[in-house]
């Protein structure tokens, strides 16, 4: 008898047991899985997350650009042409000024070359000889050449600006130049000389005088 009991405690106590071994078992089994879907899953909404952000396009920065001078046609009043270190005399280019002041550019330019051809002589002050219609004059051919030129190129100035050449006159003036020397302490001619057309401006006189 005491045989059978024990043999029956053994068998219940092999029946508790199994139950248990399944239950672990299956707990430890249904665990794994969870563990992979998770992993599995991650990619997945990782890439529709991805998918979903719009792609933000930088625009390339835009360098500021610097304003161009333009140069506007009819804007200017006046011109003026520099002749910087002419080879000329001075004396001759102050009497040259003199002579073509106030006057019209075409005239001026007819006149200095009479001048070249020794057909029109400029009046000049000081112990010259006397020429016709006038106290004391010459005839500087290698300055009215040189004034000649600083007028041709005032004249397409003016052209291009677009002035009136007839509502002009024009106005000189000369300098003295830094003048080189030669060998035996003489030294060479050099002038300055300034050229402008100006606008013609009328004086008018005032009421009640004569």
């Amino acid at each position: 008898m005491v045989d059978e009991v024990r043999q029956d405690t053994k068998m219940e106590k092999k029946k508790l047991d199994k139950p248990v071994e399944n239950v672990e078992a299956k707990s430890v089994s249904t665990e794994k899985p969870r563990e992979e879907v998770k992993d599995a899953v991650k990619p997945i909404t990782d890439k529709k997350i991805d998918e979903k952000k719009p792609e933000i396009k930088k625009e390339p920065e835009k360098k500021e650009e610097k304003p161009v001078e333009v140069v506007v046609k009819g804007k200017f009043k006046e011109a003026v042409v520099n002749g910087r270190d002419l080879r000329i005399s001075t004396k001759h280019a102050i009497a040259i000024c003199n002579f073509i002041k106030n006057k019209d550019i075409d005239v001026a330019m007819k006149e200095l070359g009479e001048v070249k051809t020794m057909k029109r002589a400029i009046p000049m002050r000081g112990e010259i000889p006397h020429r016709k219609g006038m106290m004391s004059g010459r005839y500087p051919i290698k300055a009215s050449e040189a004034f000649i030129k600083l007028l041709k190129s005032l004249k397409s100035n003016a052209i291009y600006h677009e002035l009136e050449l007839e509502k002009l006159k024009l106005a000189a003036m000369p300098n003295v130049a830094s003048r080189p020397q030669k060998r035996g302490g003489a030294r060479f001619k050099r002038s300055h000389v300034q050229v402008k057309l100006i606008p013609i401006t009328k004086i008018k006189k005032a009421k009640g005088k004569k």
